[in-house]
Formats: C-alpha cells, sequence, structure tokens
C-alpha cells in the first residue's frame, strides 16, 4: 500500500510539474517542443500550481527514499544487482537489471530538476534554464521508457501489480512496523522546513526616513542613497539583455514622511529609445519592427522597467499572471496569445512603469494598475484594440501617443499613415543621432530624442507629406498635452551610462486612489520588477517577492 500510494502521489506530481512547466516553457522566444504541444497544456494561474507540484514532488520523492529504506524494499533496488545484467541469462534478468537502473535515474532527474528549480526560483537564468528544461524532456522520456520497461520484465501482470497492492513481507532490512507512517512524519517536517527556509530567507527591503530627500536626476551620488541598504534581486529570461536574458536590478528606498523614494538600477547594454519608428519608402511610410500587431516586438522598441506593488505574496506576481492562448473564456485573448494579467480575488496590484521614450525621459513614471478582468469592449472584442485583461491605467490621461493608427495581429506589413508629421525633418532625424533598420542594438546616445512633440511637429497633411524625401526616419511617439489625474502621481528621472540605467522615482506614501498600495509603516507590501530591453512585453521574470517594510 505504501508504494502504490507514494507511487501515483509522485506520478500525479510530476504530471502537474511537466504540464504546468511546459505551459511556462512555451511562453520562450525559442520553444518549439513545448510550443507544439501547447495545444494540449493547461492555461491560467500555472506559476502557483509548478511551484507547488514541485514541492510535492520533492516531499513525496524524500518520503519514498524513507519509505524503501524502512520497509527492507530498498534490496530490491540496490545498486549491486546491477551485475544482473552481466550475469543474466534470461530477458527477465535483464529487464530487472534495466528497471534499477531507471529507477535510480528517476532520482537523479528528480534532483537536477529540484536543483535547478530552486536556482531558477531565486532568479538565476542562462545555462540553469537549459538544464531545468533538458531533465524535464528527459522526465517525459523516461515516463514511456519505464512503463515500457515494466511491460518488458512481467507484460501487462506487473503493470497492473501497481492497482493490486499486496501485503508488505518480512525483510531482513526491514526496519519499522510502520514504514508508510514514519515515511511520512519524515516527509511533511521537510517539505515545511523547504517552505520555512523559503519564507524566512526572502529579501527584505527596508524603507528608512530621510531628512533630505534625493533629486530625481538617474544619478546616486547623494548621502540619501549611500546609506540605504540595497536589495539586489537576480531577474532572466527576458529577450535580449546582450542574449543571455538576466539583468541584476539593485533597489533602494527611502521615505521623508509624505513621499516615498526609489532608486532602481539595472544591466542594460544598449540605451534603446527607438520605439517602432516610421521609415519613408517610395510607396509611404513603414514602421519597422516586427511583430507590432500582436504587441510583440523585440527589435526596435524602447527600453522599460516595471515594478508592482501587491498586499499578496502569491506567485506569479501576486497570483495576477495568467499563461495561455485564452486564459479566460468569456473574454479575448491577448494579441500576442501568451496570457493576460488580471488578479482573481478582486484585489488591485500597483503597477509603476517607466517607459523611456514615452515620458520616461521627460520625468514621468506610468501610474497603472492590474485588477479584475475587464469586460472588453466591442473594438478589444474584435481583435481592433489590444485587450490586456486586468491591466490597465489609473484614472487620467498620459501625454504620449502613437503616431500611427492601430492595426490588429498581421498588420503592418505595408504602409501606414502618419498621425503627426515634423515640421522640420532634417532637423528631427539629426536629434534621432544614429539609426540602422537592420541593427536594433545601436546605442542611443544621451540627448537624443525619439518622440515628437506639438511645437515640433503637426497634423499630418498629404501636401506636406509630398515635401519629405524618401529614406526620412521619424519617431514613432507623440508627446502632446500633459500628464493628468492618478496618472500623473509619479515622478521621476533616469539616465544610462556604461550598461546600466538608474532610476530614481517618488510618490506620496499615501495617495487615496482605489488603484495604488499605500506605504504605511506594519503594513507589510510585496514588490516584483521586471527589465525591458528594446521590447515590447517579453520581461525578464522576477518569481520570489521582495517584502517592502517602512520604518
Amino acid at each position: 500500500m505504501g508504494t502504490l500510494l507514494l507511487h501515483w502521489l509522485t506520478v500525479g506530481a510530476v504530471m502537474v510539474s511537466l504540464a504546468t512547466g511546459l505551459r511556462i516553457s512555451a511562453d520562450a522566444l525559442d520553444a518549439v517542443i513545448s510550443r507544439w504541444m501547447a495545444p494540449i497544456l493547461p492555461q491560467g494561474e500555472i506559476w502557483s500550481v509548478h511551484i507547488i507540484a514541485g514541492l510535492t514532488l520533492f516531499g513525496a520523492s524524500t518520503a519514498y527514499l524513507a519509505y524503501m529504506a524502512l520497509s527492507g524494499l530498498g534490496n530490491r533496488v540496490a545498486l549491486r544487482r546491477l551485475k544482473m545484467w552481466r550475469m543474466a541469462t534470461t530477458s527477465k534478468l535483464r529487464w530487472m537489471s534495466a528497471n534499477i537502473l531507471l529507477h535510480w535515474l528517476l532520482y537523479a532527474l528528480v534532483i537536477v530538476l529540484t536543483v535547478t528549480g530552486i536556482l531558477l526560483y531565486l532568479g538565476f537564468g542562462g545555462w540553469v534554464v537549459s538544464v531545468h528544461v533538458t531533465a524535464a524532456m528527459s522526465m517525459l522520456a523516461y515516463t514511456l521508457v519505464h512503463i515500457l520497461s515494466h511491460f518488458g520484465y512481467g507484460g501487462w501482470r506487473q503493470l497492473l501489480r501497481i492497482f493490486r497492492p499486496a501485503r508488505l513481507m518480512p525483510a531482513a532490512g526491514r526496519r519499522s512496523q510502520r514504514p508508510l507512517l514514519m515515511a511520512t512524519v519524515i516527509a511533511i517536517p521537510v517539505a515545511a522546513a523547504a517552505v520555512g527556509l523559503d519564507f524566512g530567507s526572502r529579501d527584505e527591503l527596508v524603507v528608512g526616513q530621510a531628512r533630505t530627500p534625493p533629486t530625481l536626476d538617474g544619478v546616486l551620488d547623494e548621502d540619501v542613497w549611500r546609506n540605504a541598504r540595497p536589495v539586489r534581486v537576480r531577474t532572466q529570461q527576458g529577450a535580449n539583455l546582450g542574449g543571455s536574458g538576466e539583468s541584476t536590478v539593485e533597489i533602494r528606498a527611502v521615505h521623508d514622511g509624505a513621499k516615498i523614494y526609489f532608486a532602481f538600477r539595472w544591466q542594460d547594454p544598449t540605451r534603446s529609445l527607438a520605439r517602432l519608428p516610421l521609415l519613408k519608402q517610395q510607396d509611404g511610410w513603414h514602421v519597422v519592427g516586427t511583430h507590432a500587431g500582436e504587441a510583440d516586438v523585440v527589435d526596435f522598441y524602447e527600453d522599460k522597467f516595471a515594478v508592482i506593488f501587491s498586499r499578496s505574496d502569491g506567485f506569479g506576481a501576486g497570483g495576477a499572471t495568467h499563461l495561455g492562448p485564452k486564459p479566460l473564456d468569456d473574454k479575448p485573448s491577448s494579441l500576442n496569445q501568451r496570457g493576460l494579467h488580471y488578479t482573481g480575488d478582486g484585489s488591485v496590484i500597483d503597477m509603476w512603469q517607466w517607459k523611456a521614450s514615452r515620458g520616461g525621459l521627460l520625468g514621468y513614471m506610468d501610474d497603472q494598475y492590474i485588477g479584475p478582468p475587464r469586460e472588453p469592449t466591442a473594438d478589444e472584442a474584435a481583435k481592433r484594440a489590444r485587450y490586456q485583461g486586468g491591466y490597465w491605467n489609473d484614472p487620467g490621461r498620459a501625454f504620449y501617443s502613437y503616431n500611427f493608427g492601430f492595426e490588429g495581429p498581421g498588420g503592418y506589413a505595408g504602409p501606414v499613415t502618419p498621425k503627426r508629421l515634423p515640421n522640420d525633418p532634417a532637423a528631427t532625424m539629426a536629434a534621432l543621432g544614429r539609426f540602422d533598420a537592420k541593427n536594433p542594438e545601436l546605442i542611443h546616445d544621451e540627448g537624443t530624442r525619439w518622440w515628437l512633440t506639438e511645437t515640433d511637429s503637426a497634423p499630418y497633411s498629404a501636401e506636406a507629406d509630398a515635401r519629405i524625401p524618401v529614406g526620412t526616419v521619424m519617431p514613432g511617439v507623440v508627446i502632446l498635452g500633459a500628464y493628468e489625474g492618478d496618472r500623473a502621481q509619479i515622478r521621476a528621472g533616469a539616465r544610462w551610462k556604461d550598461g546600466y540605467w538608474t532610476l530614481e522615482a517618488s510618490r506620496d506614501l499615501r495617495t487615496g486612489s482605489a488603484y495604488d498600495v499605500d506605504f504605511e509603516p506594519g503594513t507589510p507590501v510585496y514588490l516584483w520588477v521586471a527589465v525591458f530591453d528594446h521590447t515590447q512585453t517579453r520581461h525578464t521574470r522576477h518569481v520570489r517577492p521582495v517584502t517592502l517594510k517602512l520604518h
């Protein structure tokens, strides 16, 4: 009975872990096998299920090892019995040896998956991702080989034994009369200790009080920042970033009793401002950038940075990340079919998003939120606009807009009509600095400007367009008017130097807005960060939350 229960608990944990892990893996740009399997994979809030399944597998494996040792059944799979392979005179003995070898291979795979899974949870990427994915795919293959091996040993009768438990017979190595109970007593505290170690060792961002507030200029040369203890967060599996997909984010925070101030510093090898620029060709203006219609640009886009604040420390950014082409049956899918951000419990997560060319270098950080799924508009339902689940803007307005109309999936293949044209095309191009439509990795120098303003542009007209020569490049972003309302509550200053962005941001400790999280002593807030290196939506992943405590 112990073998049966632990076997099926392990099988269930493996299957759930594989299915959810493959869904997460299918989101990668270079995914092949997992993307091919995507139609049959689960959707929704996958992260919590995946991590809990991994913890269950760890606990079940611990219990299985203890059970085998305590019951005396360990002799059946002792490594010394592999010698039978050379001595075997029948195929049955060879299959027995193969099953022993597979038994230990399973433990090796579980160890590799556990170790690499922990490293991913802590923010390590690169080769760790490759090893974790390889081990997961090997587990898929192992399952089939394991079944075939037992069939080879004893046919259907052997396979059906796992459904027909027999009485545990006395054995020389038996150490307990109740091995299943004792194995459970061992495994549960071990799993609980792992959970306790995680909660007890999470990073804590202490927000101390400062007498003099910092200047928001993207330079951390003030004593207030030198005295603030930083938290460093590893993020990974984003697009670009020199091909590594990784960026470590350093976070500091202080308050002056009225406002809270954050300093974020992260690795980004390129200063990227060219968000979907417009290039004039013989047949008209063309958007430079791929997959703009699917909201999945990874080449010509601006650098961005996002931080979210939540009262919940749930996995998947406070439980708000829902993967899959259609995680909500009664709502539209996202344009890129990758998933949606929303909360399922009615709560609101505060999101601050810095966008380099859309106000980020002009003193603003966009104030947004993630809440319950919104009802789609008619345009969103028809894919004439982008549906974003529960991710939306705070009330008010921003001062940026796009310099071309919306086209959904498959769009922007032909020419577009700009909303505004530069008054002086030559001066506009000079302000852009260097540009190469084949090289999105160019570094845009300090002082270059990748947006049009009301004073240096005019509404589109065919007459003005006819005077602009072929080969002209202009920004895809227009700055008009001013930030207003709740959306205008965050001020910011940023600077890029030597492969790092430094961003300073401030907001009132308490805003009174239903779309914000207030910062108060004694009330913990959990935060996650994401780095975007000239990509629209493929930001780095940060799984383990940081606890923010105001002093």
